[in-house]
């Protein structure tokens, strides 16, 4: 079997697949929305660094445009003023 982390020891990466493999689904939903609200986080700290002046609403709609795409976003949420 090959690696997928190259910097772990393959006994262990296999260790740690199991682990996760032997998780109920329930539990791996759970990890799996906790990560999404932490990359979700993360993203919405960048967009206030790239906007220091942006209030949220905007921070938030800067946000569906990387989640869904611009022409997704504008199609939801209309189009994003470009003055702000």
């Amino acid at each position: 079997m090959s690696t997928i982390y190259p910097d772990t020891h393959p006994e262990i990466e296999d260790l740690q697949l199991k682990l996760v493999r032997d998780l109920p689904a329930w539990k791996k939903l759970e990890m799996r929305a906790q990560l999404n609200q932490t990359a979700q986080s993360l993203a919405l700290s960048g967009l206030r660094q790239r906007y220091p002046h942006a209030k949220n609403p905007e921070l938030k709609r800067h946000l569906a445009d990387l989640l869904l795409g611009a022409e997704l976003a504008n199609k939801v949420y209309g189009e994003l003023d470009d003055d702000a």
